[in-house]
This record gives C-alpha cells, sequence and structure tokens, in this order.
C-alpha cells in the first residue's frame, strides 16, 4: 500500500522544477540564480559550501513511509526573512522557502501580506521536524509559534505535508544542518 500511495502523490504532484545547472533553475520559462548558501554566522560572513549528496537549493525529507524532495528558496538574512513569500500568487507544487537562522531559537511566524496557504515546517539543528502547522491561513496576523531551539523553516504550499504524511521526526538532508544533521550530507560525517 505505501508503494501505491507515493505513486499516487508522484503522478498527482509532479516535478516543476528541475536543476539546470550548479547556478540555474528552470521556473517553468524563466531563470534565475539559485540561491547560494549565505548562512550567518553572526557576522553574515559564513557561507555553507556545498556538499557531495546536497544542494543549496533543494531539501530531501524522509520518514517512516516516504520522502519528498522540494526545490527551495533560501531566507538566511533578516531582509529574507521577512519578506518570505509575502505576495506571491502561487507557488509551484514541489517549491518552496527554507528559513534558516544563525543559531537555534523561538521562532514564530504569521501570514501577513502572504496570499497562498502555507504548511510551515519547524526543524531543530539536527534537520529533525519538531512541529508541523498545516495550512496556514493566507493574510491572518495570529502568530504561529514554531518552539524553541528552531535552526530553519520549511514553508510549502499548504496540504503537502499531510498528503505526504510529512510530521514530526522526519529528517531533513540540507548542508544547512552540518555534519551533525540526522541526515547528514555524503561526505559531511556524522
Amino acid at each position: 500500500m505505501p508503494g501505491f500511495f507515493l505513486s499516487l502523490v508522484l503522478l498527482l504532484y509532479p516535478a516543476v522544477l528541475t536543476a539546470q545547472s550548479e547556478s540555474q533553475l528552470d521556473l517553468g520559462g524563466s531563470r534565475e540564480a539559485a540561491p547560494f548558501a549565505a548562512i550567518p554566522d553572526g557576522s553574515g560572513d559564513a557561507l555553507v559550501p556545498p556538499a557531495a549528496g546536497c544542494e543549496m537549493g533543494e531539501v530531501r525529507l524522509r520518514w517512516d513511509g516516504g520522502q519528498a524532495r522540494f526545490s527551495v528558496e533560501i531566507a538566511d538574512d533578516a531582509g529574507e526573512r521577512g519578506q518570505g513569500l509575502m505576495h506571491r500568487e502561487s507557488m509551484a507544487r514541489s517549491s518552496g522557502m527554507l528559513f534558516i537562522y544563525p543559531r537555534p531559537g523561538r521562532v514564530s511566524f504569521w501570514m501577513r501580506n502572504t496570499l497562498i496557504p502555507l504548511d510551515m515546517i519547524f526543524l531543530d539543528a539536527r534537520g529533525v521536524v519538531q512541529k508541523v502547522h498545516s495550512n496556514a491561513v493566507p493574510l491572518d496576523e495570529t502568530p504561529i509559534p514554531g518552539g524553541n531551539d528552531i535552526l530553519a523553516v520549511l514553508e510549502i504550499n499548504g496540504g503537502l505535508a499531510r498528503a505526504f504524511g510529512i510530521g514530526p521526526g522526519a529528517q531533513m538532508l540540507h548542508p544547512a544542518f552540518g555534519a551533525d544533521a540526522a541526515w547528514p550530507c555524503a561526505g559531511a560525517g556524522g
């Protein structure tokens, strides 16, 4: 049955974005540079180098019963995190935005000026999902607390986390989590 469900999900949610090169993504006709790494260390100077098996513009999630992959934009400074996905009228199903903080802490989100429903996936410093908030309501300014010790938040189209079965305990593969990640990049140790 899990194989059938995964096949059905893959049929319903095809990968719209495909990597064209290390610096370009095909966004259905337009071309944008894929974000490279600027993950601040407090001074804003630290970069996360690409690692074997990991791409800065891609996240992979795994959990009992499945895996998913999303092409992501990186929001790793205060300005980018503040803007987030505001004012966007749509987002490809296989896309998202990964918010990365300089260090783990308490985070809270809202949907001010956000026009599409989103799922928010809150991750700790090891890339383990701590909480999923499903179908955040567009334009709602009610705070959505993510919890303590959160290093990153993945925003994807509303309803996808539930459709895939992504929940607490799922693990993310991305260079932002380093060698101590629950699911480290190849060559990163762990």
